[in-house]
């Protein structure tokens, strides 16, 4: 017990590492590689504390080698997800009651642990099971993560010291409380970060979570589990089940202790569990926070005043690194007439430059595409342009995968800005473009606004202010993280909140103290230091 009114350290983003030739990161990092792939990990769920294993083994594979096994997990049903919920039901009074100060120092000390001695595990585990190269994995689960867990404490301690005005016989308080129940964290594949963020943001307030991550993405999941358990998280605070989604939806969205969801994933699984929980909305305790971060068909935007050097390493950055599997990536683009020459130039010379391989050899740029049902998917999109008269394939269109899930990074250029691939979301390295005429430029504004249903992130690239002017204000709603002269992709926590609107989500700014509210239900306190004694008011006096 202490009367000291405490002050968490000010965060700061963790800086990235380059990996440069000869430096100790890369051969610490090619060191945790080669003992990864030299032994086979086994993935328990982690349920009230225990690894719990089953009989159901699933072999995890690296994207980019079929043929190689990284380890297994253990599979489980609707039982364990009932276990689950159960302990984190058991485990959140002692959570809840827990001084903020001493929840906050776990996730501290977990962000310490993950970027000292964990860094190299945990990048070799992204880098092998989502096929990021050292790059990608480095700013994604070391920095992201590591900086989501400070900034979150920060911004709790920040949320909590904010306190109504008070009178001089009233004094007036807000008490943060955690939600009734428990939160569902539903997590991608794509950035070990958000999968890791998802279920800690609500927890580090006092919620408790049941937490499922993407099937490709449990194998540096595990090792985020690894990290808050050495950090000291409780038991039965964090519960990682390993279920396939019917399954563990049936059993979260019908139990009346449903808190709210915490998800990033496709639109279309996001409008079904906003439907289901609509149907089950009767059954529950208190109304659910729905949180959600969904797709994205995110645009680029050039005027005929912008730096084509500029706009083309944009579209190579935005569109193709991970593969275009970013929310954010770059995915339809309207470049000018005029600059269309050179803007081509310079990315068709950048492409043909990029390795794609494996993520072990750090020449390779490009890496595999998650899974075979995304290689499909994306494949078939380059399949049908390559039939279509409206399009012509300008860069990559090629696809293999008979050793890995690789596709070249493709650039089509299309006669029609609403060909399917400027309007759908294909979600790997696919980029569209469209070449308008200089003068149209504020009426390629309207068509950008209105092509797609989705509003995550868009970029304008112009040197012309006007110009600028002009799209911020047209591009208003059209994405939650807008960038000017830049990449639409890359955001950091403290400095790009992330979120969109629209068919994207509720845009409740992950990396903010935004998202953290969702997760707080504030109970307002009156405490009245001399109350009346008498019920008469004045005005009852007489005339």
């Amino acid at each position: 017990m202490t009367d000291a009114i405490f002050t968490v350290p000010h965060p700061v983003n963790e800086p990235i590492w380059n990996y440069g030739p000869g430096s100790p990161e890369k051969a610490a990092l090619k060191k945790a590689l080669a003992e990864a792939k030299s032994e086979q990990r086994d993935a328990p769920m982690y349920i009230g504390g225990k690894h719990v294993t089953t009989d159901n083994k699933v072999a995890m594979r690296p994207p980019h080698e079929r043929t190689h096994v990284l380890g297994h997990y253990s599979k489980g049903n609707a039982e364990h997800v009932k276990a689950a919920i159960d302990a984190a039901l058991a485990a959140k009074p002692a959570w809840e009651a827990m001084p903020w100060q001493e929840r906050a120092a776990i996730f501290l000390r977990a962000a310490d642990l993950l970027t000292g001695p964990y860094r190299a595990k945990m990048s070799a585990a992204t880098m092998l099971c989502q096929s990021k190269n050292a790059f990608q994995a480095e700013i994604d689960c070391i920095c992201e993560l590591a900086d989501f867990w400070r900034y979150n404490v920060y911004f709790m301690q920040e949320i909590y010291k904010q306190q109504p005005l008070s009178t001089r016989t009233v004094w007036n308080r807000t008490d943060w409380r955690p939600l009734e129940g428990f939160v569902f964290a539903l997590t991608p594949f794509n950035f070990t970060a958000i999968a890791g963020n998802l279920p800690t943001a609500p927890a580090m307030l006092g919620n408790v979570a049941v937490w499922k991550p993407a099937e490709s993405q449990i194998y540096s999941a595990s090792v985020i589990m690894e990290i808050l358990e050495e950090a000291g998280l409780p038991a039965g605070v964090i519960n990682l089940v390993y279920v396939d989604g019917k399954t563990v939806g049936d059993v979260v969205f019908k139990h009346p202790d449903f808190a709210g969801i915490h998800f990033t994933g496709s639109t279309g699984v996001f409008q079904n569990i906003w439907k289901t929980i609509g149907e089950n909305i009767a059954n529950y305790k208190s109304y659910p926070r729905i949180v959600g971060e969904t797709g994205g068909k995110d645009f680029v935007i050039a005027h005929n005043s912008s730096d084509p050097k500029a706009v083309a390493v944009a579209l190579g950055r935005g569109a193709f690194e991970f593969q275009g599997q970013k929310c954010s990536a770059a995915s339809r683009a309207y470049i000018p007439k005029s600059i269309w020459g050179k803007v081509k130039q310079y990315l068709q010379e950048d492409l043909q430059s990029m390795k794609m391989g494996t993520t072990e050899d750090f020449r390779n740029f490009i890496n595999a595409v998650i899974d075979e049902k995304a290689f499909d998917k994306i494949s078939a999109y380059i399949a049908e342009a390559k039939k279509s008269d409206k399009v012509q394939v300008i860069a990559g269109g090629n696809y293999d995968k008979s050793q890995g899930y690789f596709i070249e990074p493709t650039v089509l250029e299309v006669s029609d800005p609403m060909y399917v691939t400027m309007c759908e979301e294909i979600f790997g390295p696919v980029l569209t473009i469209y070449v308008y005429e200089d003068k149209d430029f504020s009426h390629i504004l309207d068509v950008a606004n209105s092509t797609s249903p989705y509003a995550l992130t868009g970029a304008i690239f112009a040197n012309d202010r006007a110009a600028l002017a002009l799209a911020n204000d047209k591009l208003r709603h059209a994405a939650g993280n807008y960038y000017i002269n830049d990449k639409p992709t890359g955001a950091v926590v403290g400095q790009q909140p992330f979120g969109g609107g629209r068919a994207s989500g509720t845009n409740d700014k992950a990396g903010s103290m935004i998202n953290l509210y969702r997760w707080l239900s504030p109970r307002t306190m009156k405490e009245n230091m001399v109350p009346p004694t008498d019920y008469r008011y004045p005005f009852l006096g007489e005339e």
